[in-house]
């Protein structure tokens, strides 16, 4: 019979069915910090989800990861083989990473003078990115949803680094959420810190959600657009994106 260690998530969840006080580590040690990124949300400054993050405790990584054994062990795995101990722990600390979304991202906020000196109408021709693979947890269920997007604008001002738009994509994309939300918001955030004078959003993913469980469609893809200024006015200006970034998925 295998060996489980005391501090094992296994082991917190016995204690839990028995009543027992569960065992906390009296600080934080050094592997259980989280590596302080500097980052901030899209405005700049920490936001309240990231402050919250960040204070998460040696107890609180304990606590969480003897509750997810407790559902794991009720919905049929067995804690107690070698490949399957830890696997409490490496779900949270998964869960963690795949939401680093709500901390925001400072290097974002990296903007360039425009090249356009025509004044206040000066345009230049839309900027396409894409493909930029994004990986996403569905809100409803939990469960992965993945795919690519595209982003455009015409610029007016103001430019972005093209690394910048890959941040973009990433910083909204890694939280709880929807497809259609991740769309509005990065065309939000680029008409806040851009001032262009139009956005372009193109969503395409698969769904977990829908191919696991519910109705299983193993093929079915959504896609999602959504448009800023020009964009919206301009059928032609339209057509050219969803022409250009149909070639590239």
């Amino acid at each position: 019979m295998p060996v489980v260690p005391l501090d094992s998530p296994q082991a917190q969840f016995a204690l839990l069915e028995a009543g027992a006080p569960v065992r906390t580590l009296p600080e934080e040690t050094e592997e259980m910090k989280e590596p302080d990124s500097g980052v901030v949300s899209e405005a700049g400054e920490p936001g309240a989800e990231a402050i919250a993050r960040h204070r998460l405790t040696a107890k609180q990584w304990t606590r969480f990861e003897a509750h997810a054994a407790e559902i794991f062990t009720a919905l049929g795995m067995d804690l107690s083989t070698p490949s399957t101990q830890d696997t409490p722990r490496r779900f949270i600390r998964a869960m963690y990473d795949s939401t680093r979304g709500y901390e925001g991202d400072s290097k974002v906020l990296t903007v360039f003078p425009t090249e356009c000196r025509g004044g206040a109408d000066c345009k230049i021709s839309q900027i396409i990115e894409g493909p930029i693979p994004f990986f996403a947890l569905c809100e409803h269920h939990v469960l992965p949803f993945h795919g690519m997007a595209h982003i455009a604008y015409i610029a007016h001002e103001h430019i972005v680094g093209l690394s910048k738009l890959t941040r973009l994509v990433h910083m909204y994309a890694r939280r709880f959420t929807v497809q259609e939300r991740i769309g509005q918001e990065m065309a939000d955030w680029m008409v806040e810190h851009l001032e262009p004078h139009g956005v372009a959003v193109h969503l395409e993913a698969a769904h977990l959600c829908t191919q696991m469980r519910g109705v299983h469609e193993e093929r079915s893809r959504t896609v999602v657009s959504s448009w800023r200024g020009a964009y919206e006015t301009d059928p032609a200006l339209r057509q050219e994106f969803l022409s250009r970034v149909s070639g590239q998925r």
